[in-house]
């Protein structure tokens, strides 16, 4: 009998088998400045020209197109991406197909959000919301978030202005019991990249920064984010309680919107009306 496993790696194989075809028949070898020699039954490269581009013996590469079971590495499947001039939703695939976990894409804080995301973030005021990516670097934010957390437009990286940023930290009554979390969460974002510089980068200046994010970072606890209430004092109109809800965007995957609600049965929905009011923002 067989497995329900073996039998999703048989089609997991073929879709890889027909994934690489139909990627290599798609290019000319005039495109990638090889030589057309001899007559093409079929369009596009052969399999010794893709294994030629991407470094790999024709063999391994032949084997890899017939979805055998061989081993691969993250390497020599970027080598054979950047051969077939995939695209990064293809590069992915290419991984998933081949039993890997697609590796992050590059550094996406200089990246330009949407305006249509940026439509999602304004109509949720003046309730606060926010756009970060996977270092935590804020992208984008709304008026809510400016007027209960009191962001700018200036570059904001959230771990940071929480660890060093004394106007932020009196916002929090519970500040030394969220710093923990905050951090243990962060360790677990950071493991998905154990090799990325900007990660590391980020760590070393906070811990010279911060000798409290230096002590619990030494710590190595992990934690995952769960959905939380985000309590805090505002000077202006008194303690604030909002649900969090963190949400991943579809077609950039390392971007997480945060959603703040009031919390029910608390006076903040009020609170942030009269701030609202203050603001001259439109009330909902």
């Amino acid at each position: 009998m067989v497995s329900g496993t073996s039998v999703a790696k048989q089609r997991r194989r073929e879709q890889l088998r027909d994934f690489l075809r139909t990627r290599r028949a798609r290019i000319g070898p005039d495109e990638v400045g090889l030589v057309s020699a001899g007559t093409r039954r079929t369009p596009g490269l052969r399999r010794e020209e893709v294994a030629q581009l991407a470094g790999v013996g024709v063999s391994w590469y032949t084997w890899l197109e017939q979805g055998r079971d061989i081993n691969v590495s993250a390497e020599v499947l970027d080598a054979v991406s950047r051969a077939l001039r995939l695209t990064e939703p293809e590069r992915a695939h290419l991984f998933l197909l081949a039993g890997l976990r697609p590796p992050r894409a590059g550094d996406s804080s200089a990246a330009t959000v949407p305006a249509e995301l940026r439509g999602v973030l304004d109509s949720w005021a003046p309730r606060p919301a926010v756009l970060r990516d996977r270092y935590w670097n804020l992208l984008a934010v709304n008026d809510g978030a400016r007027i209960v957390f009191g962001y700018d437009d200036t570059p904001h990286n959230c771990l940071v202005t929480f660890f060093t940023d004394p106007r932020f930290r009196a916002l929090h009554p519970e500040w030394s019991a969220m710093a923990p979390d905050l951090v243990a969460a962060f360790r677990a974002d950071a493991a998905h990249s154990p090799g990325d510089p900007i990660f590391a980068r980020l760590v070393t200046e906070l811990s010279s920064a911060s000798p409290e994010f230096a002590e619990l970072w030494s710590r190595h606890d992990v934690a995952t984010p769960t959905p939380v209430i985000k309590v805090l004092h505002h000077p202006e109109v008194g303690t604030m309680s909002f649900d969090k809800v963190t949400l991943t965007v579809v077609d950039h995957p390392d971007w997480y919107l945060e959603l703040y609600n009031p919390t029910p049965a608390t006076p903040t929905a009020e609170r942030l009306n009269e701030l609202t009011r203050r603001s001259l923002l439109p009330l909902t």
